[in-house]
């Protein structure tokens, strides 16, 4: 799929999240590779056939302090190579796998164990916000 396609695909996606993920998008980049650099899977101990959907870099909203200012927005990159082939090329899969993947990166950005995120994401696959 060509990228332009994918990132309609996000586009499509960002709709279907909660809206208090949608609302922190504001403060936030978006970004998309096409696969996560051997060097990256080996900094997060990721071994194949793993690979890594998306990747939170930033500082979650719980540890920031009052006098942290001037900073570069925090990075939410999505991984389309290993999106489509968790979607098996499937189009509307693939807005899933999205949603599901910013919905799990943004609740690092909230600070949310991992406990919760998949309560969130199980609730976003059954299609409730």
């Amino acid at each position: 799929m060509h990228r332009r396609e994918f990132e309609k695909l996000v586009e499509e996606a960002l709709a279907t999240i909660p809206q208090n993920f949608r609302d922190a998008i504001a403060n936030m980049a978006i970004v998309v590779e096409h696969e996560p650099s051997a060097d990256l899977l080996d900094e997060l101990e990721i071994d194949p056939p793993d690979t890594l959907l998306g990747l939170y870099q930033g500082t979650p909203l719980p540890e920031r302090s009052a006098n942290q200012g001037n900073n570069l927005p925090d990075v939410v990159t999505l991984f389309q190579g290993p999106i489509e082939d968790e979607a098996e090329g499937d189009p509307g899969q693939i807005v899933y796998e999205i949603g599901d993947t910013l919905i799990h990166e943004l609740g690092h950005y909230f600070g949310l164990s991992e406990d919760d995120i998949e309560d969130i994401e199980e609730r976003y696959w059954r299609g409730e916000e």
